[in-house]
């Protein structure tokens, strides 16, 4: 993978396919190669050039020690797009990389032209607040749980039932969450502050968007996901059920068909 510099630190990313570009942005904890599973292939069939990246943290790209900022992942991405020359272009981002798209939109307008964001949400309610505070409370007490563990409980939060009713598929998933959660080094960006509401601030986005929620989403619940549509002027909702926080991997297809769909418009 190619590297930049931008905002201080090295990021690694990937252009693909030719014609208009789309920017993807993953989220927490997770490499920009995932969006290769099912995003970028169909992106390519559908007549785009798709750039995906590791966010700081997630190597290759540069793991600043400390918590990291919202802020501080939106500069990188605007350095990004500035550096790549990118310039108003279509962006599709999921859980933290929308929330990220969103500020993005809000900051720089003229860097957006229009945006999908998937499982996201513009606040915290009281489950999602305990969740995060108790995350908070075990690292603040230096305690690792066992990585099989991270698993089991990444695949209640993130996978739908509908998904984990099959032993088959579940034995897989646990695998690959087993082995990601090994590897992972991205603890800076649990730091990230998810908390405030940014219902007011999205009220100022001027790019078209359409969130994509996920019936069984336990991180970004649909009521949440909707509030987040509510909230942005020229804004649409797709729901897509049998899915959780995962969906565009549980269910590429249609999340692929709700994505260029909307693309195809803008």
């Amino acid at each position: 993978m190619p590297y930049l510099d931008t905002n201080g630190i090295r990021l690694s990313y990937e252009r693909t396919g030719h014609g208009d570009d789309v920017l993807l942005i993953m989220g927490q904890n997770a490499a920009g190669h995932v969006w290769n599973m099912h995003q970028t292939p169909a992106l390519r069939r559908a007549g785009y050039r798709t750039t995906t990246f590791n966010n700081r943290g997630i190597p290759p790209s540069a793991a600043p020690p400390g918590r990291y900022t919202l802020e501080d992942m939106v500069a990188d991405t605007r350095g990004l797009i500035e550096a790549l020359g990118l310039g108003s272009c279509r962006i599709v981002g999921t859980s933290l990389g929308a929330m990220i798209a969103e500020e993005l939109a809000i900051q720089s307008p003229d860097l957006v032209r229009c945006a999908v964001l998937i499982a996201t949400r513009p606040r915290a309610d009281a489950l999602r607040v305990a969740q995060i505070r108790a995350d908070e409370a075990l690292a603040e007490q230096g305690i690792r749980l066992p990585a099989a563990y991270r698993a089991v409980d990444t695949a209640q939060k993130m996978l739908s039932p509908a998904t984990l009713r099959d032993d088959v598929t579940t034995r897989s998933w646990l695998e690959i969450l087993e082995l990601s959660s090994e590897a992972s080094s991205a603890d800076g960006q649990a730091g990230v502050d998810t908390l405030e509401d940014r219902r007011p601030a999205m009220s100022k986005i001027q790019a078209p968007c359409r969130v994509i929620g996920f019936t069984d989403d336990g991180i970004a619940p649909p009521h949440l996901a909707a509030e987040t549509a509510e909230a942005i002027p020229d804004c649409d909702y797709v729901e897509i059920p049998h899915c959780g926080h995962l969906g565009y991997l549980e269910r590429p297809d249609e999340v692929n068909t709700a994505i260029i769909e909307f693309l195809d418009k803008h």
